[in-house]
């Protein structure tokens, strides 16, 4: 009877899979990550769910540039690397997306860009997948890495602005702008650090919502330019 070529006494076992190289580690830890931004607000309550989930997603964040690195200085490229390095960034950015887009209050400023994400990241999984073999043919290119920070930069701006959204709400229970100030002068109501003439909150939800626009483009273009590579290999036979 053969050997089983996954019997760990072969040598060639599950460890040949995947070897459990620092970048191979880093790679895994984001794509557990991933979830886990979401599972913050399950168990602690806001603002400390947004801060957690904050500093999950910018530390997975970072890792997503250190795997690369540290893989091509050290040749440790391995195919499982190459794999789950794309589909951990996927999900990175896509269930960022959907918490943020539930906790904005379903903001359509917010709801379109996020759409184009969304759309074009399954858009492109899928054809991939139809190409098979030919898959290579959509490599990953210097713009659609721009994309992907471009990205995680808007997401992890638009989180800083729900947290400071929320607190921002807490201390002014329910009040107006101009009640707020006035309870603040009498020493009623705990003051909200400003950001010049505007909250904090205010700042950060304005540059998130600009930045997730210019990574809703870039991420546009980059779908477009797989599409045109694709292109060729999806007519029919004549």
């Amino acid at each position: 009877m053969p050997p089983n070529p996954l019997s760990p006494a072969t040598g060639i076992g599950y460890q040949s899979l995947m070897r459990w190289t620092i970048p191979n580690t880093l790679t895994l830890l984001r794509l557990l990550a991933a979830p886990g931004v979401a599972v913050m607000f399950l168990y602690f309550h806001r603002p400390w769910a947004d801060w957690f989930a904050l500093a999950l997603f910018v530390g997975a964040a970072i890792t997503d540039w250190f795997d690369g690195y540290l893989a091509r200085l050290w040749k440790q490229e391995s195919k499982f690397g190459a794999m789950m390095d794309p589909i951990a960034d996927k999900a990175m950015v896509l269930i960022a997306i959907m918490v943020i887009t539930g906790y904005n209050g379903m903001n359509p400023w917010l709801i379109l860009p996020a759409t184009v994400i969304m759309f074009r990241e399954v858009f492109v999984s899928g054809l991939r997948e139809f190409l098979g073999a030919k898959a290579g043919l959509l490599k990953v290119t210097k713009l659609a890495k721009w994309k992907t920070t471009a990205q995680m930069v808007a997401i992890a701006t638009l989180f800083l602005g729900t947290g400071l959204e929320y607190q921002m709400g807490v201390a002014m229970q329910g009040m107006t702008p101009e009640q707020y100030a006035e309870a603040v002068s009498q020493g009623l109501a705990d003051p909200i650090r400003a950001c010049g003439r505007q909250d904090c909150a205010s700042y950060a939800n304005m540059v998130g919502l600009v930045l997730i626009w210019i990574a809703a483009a870039l991420t546009a273009v980059t779908g477009w330019e797989y599409f045109t590579k694709a292109l060729p290999h999806l007519k029919d036979e004549p």
